[in-house]
């Protein structure tokens, strides 16, 4: 080896210097750590390669010489040389006569040079495979060096769990290569209370500000229930935003406009500078929410309190009686109309007297049943003497066929105008007229038979006409 080549292949180690008889073990030296030459460029690069074989010698003395070359008629050197002299002088010797191998050396240097083009080989793949990535999880970035292909097995190496609200770019399943940037933004639930109406949402920003900006929410002038520098963690937060609106109160024959962020209309009229006393109140619920544009009327209310006293009707109960014919009823106990109590609210607003308004309603006294006996006795056929009589002529002339007729005194009633007294002497109940038509004719019969036509003055004459 001349000395320009030495003096080069010195830089790339800081062991010894390297003796071609006896070569370093592999990884003794640091084989990245050479300076690159450039290439074709005259005076910066020297041809060292030698072949595999001038390479791997084995020491000297072993090696076969070829006979009567000029390397052997040299003195020896003398024993205070140092040992760089010595290799300088055995490189001119190698490069002055050429070498011949046994045959078996040739088959046994081959392998171990595909050995280490192999080892080459493979040390270039690993290196390709290795990817310098910046990956960014909830904006907390960092540099890491990774063999995946894709973002999905990245984010399985490094245990980055995600889910359907959180944003990956770029999306899952992207082929990544060295100097990608992998984002992970989580998802944070956001329980939006907006002018009353509430829902839940996701969001994928860091504070409250942001969240707003990025759903879009018109915050000027807003009341918001958290801070909007405050951090919303990954468990989320609750947020109530009230946007300032223009409402119109409209009381004792004045309008006033205010702009507000105000929770319930009453909080609106109490901004508006008015009052309510007694009675008073508003057109919508003083506990709603208030609307943009909305107009909310107050209303003076004023009134008294009125008592009525209302009847409550009897019921009438009806129980079966053998001792009556059939379609007979009598009224054995006479119902009580009960007694309610009612009061009332009586009420002016704004000048304009209201509908009675019921408020209160007590039962003073209970509405006691009237009974009502029902017959059941089967009719007799007939009453021998009187049947072949003319009675519908006789009913017509006293009471105009009308079984409850009533002369107007009160006194006879019925089909017959009977007399109460002869009614029950007759073996009947109650009054003639609340009999049926059967029964009265059946008592008037049994009266002929006693009496004749006498009961029957002026009519009596039509029983046999």
């Amino acid at each position: 080896m001349s000395n320009s080549q030495y003096s080069q292949y010195s830089q790339y180690g800081t062991h010894e210097a390297y003796d071609p008889a006896y070569p370093p073990a592999y990884g003794a030296y640091d084989v990245h750590s050479a300076q690159t030459l450039a290439y074709g460029v005259p005076g910066t690069y020297e041809d060292t390669y030698r072949p595999a074989y001038e390479a791997a010698q084995p020491p000297e003395p072993t090696l076969p010489r070829q006979v009567g070359s000029a390397a052997d008629e040299e003195e020896p050197e003398p024993a205070a040389r140092t040992g760089t002299g010595r290799r300088r002088r055995a490189a001119r010797r190698r490069r002055a006569r050429p070498i011949e191998l046994p045959d078996g050396s040739m088959r046994r240097l081959l392998p171990q040079a595909l050995v280490v083009a192999f080892l080459a080989g493979g040390t270039t793949a690993f290196v390709a495979k290795d990817k310098a990535i910046e990956l960014n999880v909830d904006g907390k970035p960092r540099t890491l060096h990774t063999f995946a292909d894709d973002v999905t097995e990245l984010l399985g190496q490094e245990s980055v769990d995600v889910g359907s609200h959180d944003v990956i770019a770029p999306g899952p399943g992207t082929a990544i290569r060295s100097g990608d940037e992998i984002v992970v933004q989580y998802g944070r639930p956001v329980r939006l209370t907006i002018d009353g109406h509430r829902r839940e949402v996701w969001t994928t920003a860091h504070t409250v500000q942001e969240a707003l900006e990025e759903m879009g929410v018109r915050a000027q002038g807003a009341y918001l229930s958290a801070a909007r520098s405050r951090h919303i963690g990954r468990a989320g937060l609750s947020l109530d935003v009230r946007t300032e609106r223009s409402v119109t109160v409209m009381a004792d024959g004045h309008a006033r406009t205010v702009r507000t962020n105000a929770a319930t209309v009453r909080e609106v009229v109490e901004e508006a500078g008015i009052s309510l006393q007694g009675e008073d109140t508003t057109s919508v619920p003083a506990d709603s929410f208030p609307r943009d544009g909305q107009t909310v009327t107050v209303l003076r209310v004023t009134g008294t309190k009125e008592v009525r006293e209302e009847e409550i009707p009897f019921k009438v109960k009806r129980a079966d009686d053998p001792g009556l014919f059939k379609g007979t009823e009598v009224v054995d106990r006479v119902g009580q109309p009960g007694l309610r109590r009612i009061t009332y609210s009586l009420r002016i607003v704004n000048g304009v007297r209201q509908k009675p308004r019921q408020t209160d309603s007590e039962v003073v006294r209970e509405p006691q049943p009237q009974i009502v006996k029902v017959g059941t006795k089967p009719l007799p056929t007939s009453v021998r003497g009187a049947d072949d009589l003319n009675w519908k002529g006789l009913a017509a002339c006293e009471s105009g066929g009308r079984p409850h007729a009533v002369d107007p005194s009160g006194t006879y009633g019925g089909l017959y105008q009977l007399e109460s007294r002869t009614w029950q002497s007759l073996g009947g109940s109650g009054r003639p007229e609340d009999a049926s038509p059967e029964e009265q004719t059946l008592r008037a019969k049994k009266l002929y038979v006693r009496r004749g036509a006498s009961p029957w003055p002026h009519c009596g004459a039509r029983l046999h006409g």
